[in-house]
C-alpha cells in the first residue's frame, strides 16, 4: 500500500522558519518565511529550541493573499467513526498563520483588502463540514475502490483521489508538485458523513452515509445555478450508503446536481427571482454532462421534482426535451427521464403520494441494483444510479432520496440476512429513529452549505409525516434564506472561488493594480432601503401614537402608506444593484439576461 499521511504532526515556529515534525518520522518539513522556500530535511536537531510548538492534525494547505502566503493548519479533529477497518475524521478547528511577521510593508487600503481575503477563508472553513483520513481514499466509491488496478492503490492519497471532491487540492498545489511530501498532503472533502453502529434482530452492523460536494461549479445557492460549457452542473453531490456486516460489503450510490440547462437566477430583492434560460448551446454541454455521468456511473434515471407551471415548467419541457431528442446513442441508449411534479401531487400535505413515485421508478431500482461483496467477491454490482433534482437540489431532492435510500437498505438487509423476508426497516423502531435522524442531518448540512440555512421538509425525513410545526420552521428558514441570499451570499460566493482557486491574488493588488474587492456601488442606492424603513416606521407611528384619530391623523397615515409604496417599488426596480453580488470570478457565473426559450 501507498505511504499514510502523517496522522499528527508537532508544528514548530521560529522567526524565519516554520517546521513540520511528523510524530515517529525522521523526515521534517521545512518551509522559509522569507523565500518560501519548501524543502524535506531529515530531521538531524535543527529545530531550536527558542521555537514555539504546536500539536496539528493535518495540513490543509497554502493561501497566497496581498500580504504573502498563509499556512492553513487542521487544530482540532473529531472522529466520525471507522469505515472498512479505517478512521474518519471531521475537522473541529484550523489555524491561519502568515509567512510575514508584519503587514507594515502595506498600504492601508491593502490591509482592508486582505483581511477581507482572510475572513474569506475563515468562512470556508468554517461551513460544516470538512473530513478526511490518513489511510482511508474517502472520494470513491466503495465499487470504484474495489476495481481499482494494484498500481492505482500504491499512490499517494492525493494523487489518487477523485479530483471532483477534494476542495483543498488547489491549497495543495505548492506541496504536490513535490512526491517526497506526498506524507504532508491531506485531501479534504466537503459535504456529509454519518458512521453510525446498529443492530437489529441483536445482529449488529455499521450504516454509514457519505455525501460528496463537487468543486466544479461550486457555490451558493441563488448566484451558481444549472451547467458551464464542460457539462458541470451546480451542487452536484454523490451520495453513497454503505453497509458492513461481518465479511459483507455493500454500496449504494445517488448523485443530485443542478438542471442540465444554461440557466439562471440571480437574487433582486424579489423573494422568488425568475429563472432565466439562455441563449448559449444547451445540448452541447448537456451532453458533455450526461456523457460524463454515464462513464462514471452506468445507467441514468434522471428524476424531476420540479413544478410543471410558470418558468419551472419551461424548465421542465426543455431538461425533457434534451434528452428525448438527443442523437447521442450513449444517452438514448442509458439516460431515463423521470418527471414528478412534487409540490403539486403532495399538496395540502399528502406526501404519502409519494409512493406513486417510488411505484414508478422500482423496476428501475431493481435493474441498477446495488454493489454487494461478500469476503472479496463481488456477488453484485451496481450498474446505473438515479440522479435527481428539483430547482435547489435540497429539500425535495433529499426527501427522495432518503425513500430511494430505504428501499435498498431494506433489499441488502435481507440478503445479508439481518433482517426476515417478512420484516420491514419502518418497524425496526431504534434503527428507524437512526435512519430518519441521520438522511434529515444530511438535508440539513448540505443545505447549510449551498443556501445557508437547514433545510426545509425535514419534519417528513425526520418523522415520517409532514406537521405544522415543520411548516412554521419551513417559513422561518425560507426567511433566513431570503436574507442571506439577498444581502451575504455574494460574499459568500467569492469565498468559495478563492478557497477553490477560481480567482487567485495577484501580487500588489490595491496599491499597483485594483483590487476586485473595492466597493463600486452608488452609496446612495442606500437611500432607498432606508426610505422603506423611515415610512413603515411613521405607518406604524400614525396607527398607535394618536390618542384619538383626527382628519390630520388619517391623511398623514395616507401618505405615509403611499410612501412606503413608492419606496418599496423604488426598491424593487433597483433590486439588482442593492444585492450583494459577487466580485471576485464573475466570468464563471454565467450571468444570462436571456428570454425563457425551449430546445
Amino acid at each position: 500500500m501507498a505511504a499514510d499521511v502523517a496522522e499528527e504532526l508537532v508544528f514548530h515556529c521560529t522567526d524565519d522558519r516554520f517546521f513540520l515534525e511528523p510524530v515517529n518520522s525522521k523526515q521534517l518539513l521545512v518551509i522559509d518565511r522569507v523565500s518560501h522556500e519548501i524543502t524535506l530535511e531529515e530531521n538531524s536537531g535543527q529545530i531550536p529550541f527558542s521555537a514555539s510548538r504546536k500539536t496539528v492534525y493535518g495540513l490543509v494547505g497554502i493561501l497566497h493573499l496581498i500580504a504573502g502566503p498563509y499556512l492553513i493548519l487542521i487544530t482540532k479533529r473529531v472522529k466520525v467513526g471507522t469505515l472498512n477497518k479505517q478512521t474518519i475524521w471531521r475537522m473541529a478547528d484550523f489555524q491561519i498563520v502568515p509567512y510575514a511577521r508584519s503587514t507594515t510593508s502595506l498600504t492601508a487600503e491593502q490591509k482592508v483588502y486582505n483581511e477581507k481575503y482572510l475572513i474569506m477563508a475563515q468562512q470556508v472553513l468554517s461551513t460544516p463540514y470538512f473530513y478526511f483520513s490518513y489511510t482511508y481514499d474517502l472520494t470513491h466509491t466503495l465499487q470504484r475502490l474495489y476495481y481499482t488496478a494494484e498500481d492505482f492503490l500504491q499512490m499517494a492519497l492525493h494523487e489518487r483521489a477523485d479530483v471532483r471532491f477534494v476542495w483543498n487540492q488547489h491549497l495543495l498545489r505548492d506541496l504536490c508538485v513535490q512526491p517526497e511530501m506526498s506524507a504532508f498532503c491531506l485531501p479534504l472533502v466537503h459535504g456529509f458523513i454519518s458512521i453510525k453502529p446498529c443492530s437489529i434482530n441483536g445482529e449488529w452492523f455499521t450504516w454509514t452515509l457519505i455525501s460528496r460536494r463537487s468543486v466544479y461549479r461550486a457555490g451558493t445557492r441563488m448566484w451558481m445555478r444549472g451547467i458551464d460549457q464542460e457539462g458541470a452542473v451546480a451542487n452536484f453531490i454523490e451520495t453513497e450508503q454503505i453497509v458492513e456486516f461481518r465479511d459483507f460489503r455493500s454500496s449504494f450510490v445517488q448523485t443530485r446536481g443542478s438542471i442540465p440547462l444554461h440557466w439562471s437566477q440571480e437574487p433582486n430583492l424579489r423573494y422568488k427571482p425568475a429563472p432565466l434560460i439562455g441563449n448559449a448551446n444547451h445540448e452541447e454541454a448537456f451532453t458533455r454532462h450526461f456523457e460524463s455521468q454515464v462513464l462514471c456511473y452506468g445507467k441514468q434515471v434522471a428524476i424531476n421534482l420540479i413544478d410543471q407551471k410558470g418558468i419551472e415548467g419551461r424548465l421542465h419541457e426543455a431538461f425533457k426535451h434534451l434528452i428525448e431528442t438527443s442523437i447521442r446513442q450513449i444517452i438514448r441508449d442509458n439516460v431515463r427521464y423521470e418527471y414528478f411534479d412534487f409540490h403539486h401531487e403532495c399538496r395540502k400535505l399528502r406526501w404519502d403520494r409519494l409512493s406513486i413515485l417510488m411505484d414508478r421508478v422500482e423496476p428501475d431500482r431493481e435493474v441498477m441494483g446495488y454493489f454487494l461483496f461478500r469476503d472479496g467477491v463481488v456477488l453484485l454490482e451496481q450498474e446505473g444510479i438515479f440522479r435527481t433534482n428539483c430547482i435547489d437540489c435540497l429539500d425535495r431532492t433529499n426527501v427522495v432520496q432518503s425513500m430511494l435510500a430505504r428501499k435498498q437498505l431494506q433489499s441488502v438487509l435481507i440478503r445479508m440476512g439481518i433482517l426476515n423476508e417478512n420484516q420491514k426497516i419502518d418497524h425496526q423502531f431504534s434503527f428507524e429513529n437512526i435512519f430518519k435522524n441521520v438522511w434529515a442531518d444530511n438535508a440539513d448540512i448540505i443545505s447549510t452549505e449551498y443556501s445557508g440555512t437547514g433545510a426545509l421538509k425535514t419534519d417528513f425525513t425526520r418523522t415520517g409525516k409532514r406537521t405544522h410545526m415543520g411548516l412554521l420552521k419551513d417559513g422561518w428558514n425560507s426567511a433566513i434564506r431570503y436574507i442571506k441570499n439577498n444581502f451575504f451570499d455574494g460574499d459568500r460566493q467569492d469565498a468559495v472561488d478563492l478557497f477553490l482557486g477560481k480567482y487567485q491574488v495577484e501580487q500588489g493588488e490595491g496599491a499597483t493594480r485594483p483590487c476586485p474587492l473595492k466597493e463600486n456601488r452608488d452609496p446612495r442606492l442606500l437611500l432607498l432601503p432606508g426610505a422603506v424603513f423611515i415610512s413603515l416606521l411613521m405607518v406604524f407611528a400614525c396607527v398607535l401614537l394618536p390618542s384619538e384619530y383626527t382628519s390630520f391623523t388619517l391623511l398623514s397615515l395616507l401618505f405615509w402608506a403611499a410612501m412606503t409604496v413608492v419606496a418599496a417599488f423604488a426598491t424593487l426596480m433597483q433590486g439588482r444593484q442593492l444585492v450583494n453580488s459577487p466580485r471576485l470570478s464573475m466570468s464563471a457565473l454565467n450571468h444570462l439576461t436571456a428570454p425563457p426559450r425551449v430546445g
